[in-house]
């Protein structure tokens, strides 16, 4: 008999809202985080517009000592498991060698790689930081957080690009169903907005170029879409074993009810055009939660607004839900607060449960001339507007063609 897993914490660092309050406020006025980049000059950068986190203070969250030796990436990590945990409301210690911990991310720490080249370049090799290596290891987060709260079970993280943080999700729920775990910390976090990722992605002709009007700039499913924002942040979730859960008297906020995960073997970055992977990602997570269409409010998209990617998503979600397309609400909060990277998956997973506990869905304020996929599937007008949700879909995609598919819903006990 398998377990069931629900979700008893979650915590963000966003560019929309550090923290869930802010960050739900945020997504109930449809606030857009993304402006020109501040934390460097981008003058000389063909895209001078990112998706940064403007208001956080680690302090806030971390020992100042510790801080210090950690990438920002890590940092936002511990903020938002602070947070994950005390919404949980769980003493970790009773559980030590039953949590797992899976926070992952994309590229790791390179701001710090980034600081520490041009130490080695302008002062030599006796110079460079002891924490360097640590610092930008991908696994850090994912180690420091088991240090900071003394787990010793499995821990590992999971890199599969901006798929990273809901494969995590999909593997702590795995190993809690099947008794490796009883509790598992999981998600993604990123902080890389700097010149050379920037240069990258523009290289390849990804990122939105509409540096005069970047509130304007991530336009998922809109025809004018011309390439994703780069964003950075984190989402960490709180996961447990229904049992364990309903033992030490949590609240429950929401279960994990079907996972699925697959690759496309087509492309180095772009898509099945059909949507071929990232339909099957979904039939796996709908057959394995046992729920049909008909029981699915919302899809919450990979969307990052890049022409090929949307439309794939399009096609594979009409293929999934069929008739059913048409009455849910198809949902991209890349449109607020670009493209997290690692992190994407965790952190529009938290804003699509926030939804779903507040029954509304946030508005697209760039949805101007919608795709020709858009027809036969619902969508929100560009402010929020309520809506009953049961049941969603979020899905998450990476170069390499990776996709996961989580479904999750209501708790039901």
């Amino acid at each position: 008999m398998r377990r069931r897993v629900v979700i008893t914490g979650m915590g963000v660092v966003a560019p929309i809202g550090v923290g869930k309050e802010e960050f739900l406020k945020s997504l109930k006025e449809t606030k857009i985080g993304i402006d020109r980049i501040t934390s460097f000059d981008p003058s000389d950068l063909p895209v001078q517009i990112a998706a940064e986190v403007r208001d956080f203070k680690p302090e806030d969250f971390i020992d100042r000592k510790l801080a210090r030796r950690l990438d920002r990436y890590s940092q936002f990590a511990l903020a938002a498991t602070k947070e994950a945990v005390e919404q949980a409301g769980i003493d970790l210690s009773k559980f030590s060698e039953k949590t797992a911990v899976l926070v992952s991310s994309g590229m790791g720490g390179y701001l710090t790689l980034k600081a520490e080249d041009k130490v080695f370049e302008e002062k030599g090799a006796s110079r460079v930081s002891p924490f360097m290596i640590p610092k930008i290891l991908i696994n850090m987060a994912s180690g420091v957080i088991s240090m900071v709260y003394g787990l010793k079970g499995p821990n590992f993280a999971p890199v599969s690009a901006c798929a990273t943080s809901l494969h995590s999700l999909v593997l702590g729920a795995l190993l809690i169903r099947h008794g490796y775990a009883d509790v598992a910390i999981v998600g993604g976090s990123e902080a890389t907005i700097a010149p050379l990722p920037i240069a990258g992605f523009a290289s390849m002709r990804a990122l939105s170029t509409r540096n005069d009007d970047p509130k304007a700039a991530s336009r998922p499913f809109d025809k004018a879409r011309d390439g994703f924002v780069m964003g950075e942040g984190t989402g960490v979730l709180i996961i447990e074993a229904e049992e364990v859960a309903r033992e030490r008297g949590a609240k429950v906020i929401a279960e994990v009810k079907g996972v699925g995960m697959n690759d496309d073997a087509y492309h180095f970055s772009a898509p099945h055009p059909e949507g071929e992977g990232a339909a099957g990602a979904m039939k796996l997570a709908l057959e394995d939660a046992n729920l049909a269409p008909e029981e699915i409010d919302m899809v919450s998209c990979h969307a990052t607004s890049t022409p090929a990617g949307d439309e794939a998503e399009l096609k594979a979600i009409k293929k999934v839900l069929g008739e059913r397309a048409k009455d849910i609400k198809v949902v991209a909060t890349k449109t607020l607060m670009g493209h997290l990277l690692g992190a994407a998956g965790s952190a529009e997973l938290i804003a699509a449960i926030l939804q779903m506990e507040n029954s509304f869905v946030h508005g697209m304020p760039n949805l101007d001339d919608p795709d020709d996929e858009m027809e036969g599937v619902g969508h929100p007008g560009k402010s929020s507007e309520d809506h009953e949700i049961r049941n969603l879909i979020k899905n998450a995609f990476g170069f390499g063609g990776h996709n996961a598919s989580v479904v999750i819903g209501r708790y039901e006990p």
